[in-house]
């Protein structure tokens, strides 16, 4: 943080901590500098598929994402605009949980039906959209074949 105080320290003096989102990783539920978010203190439960946390990536970074995969000691963990899952994240790495966002002056939570929704859908939907970014390319020419007319003139 830039008070030269850290995430984990600020956290255990006052057990939220709201802040500007930095990076593309969570759009669109999260707009770089535009949108604020909230975490909790991690307690001692365990995560549950869909929370967004907050951990610790060595040495000193820090990275706000969506856990995709529980596992018995650690968590499959992914980007809402992310391509590639993060493996091995343990409950240590884990400082805090996401408990709402601030988006044009307007507060939600995470226990809000549309942000529940949103989780929803976008965690059923990551397979494909997983694809599509990888494949864009191909896509888009594919589509650019299916709608161009063929040499003789006939529509594909």
């Amino acid at each position: 943080m830039n008070n030269g105080i850290s995430y984990e320290e600020f956290l255990e003096q006052h057990g939220s901590l709201t802040y500007a989102f930095v990076g593309v990783s969570m759009l669109p539920l999260l707009r770089q500098n535009k949108d604020l978010f909230t975490v909790r203190k991690k307690d001692g439960t365990r995560c549950r598929v869909g929370d967004v946390v907050l951990y610790r990536r060595p040495p000193d970074r820090y990275v706000l994402h969506r856990i995709v995969q529980v596992r018995p000691n650690d968590y499959v963990i992914l980007g809402d605009n992310c391509v590639s899952k993060e493996y091995g994240i343990t409950d240590a790495d884990i400082i805090g949980v996401l408990t709402g966002f601030i988006r044009g002056g307007r507060k939600h939570s995470t226990e809000e039906p549309g942000y529940r929704l949103y989780t929803f859908l976008w965690l059923h939907t990551a397979a494909i959209r997983i694809f599509l970014k990888k494949n864009g390319f191909r896509v888009k020419r594919l589509m650019k074949k299916l709608i161009t007319k063929r040499t003789d003139g006939a529509a594909i």
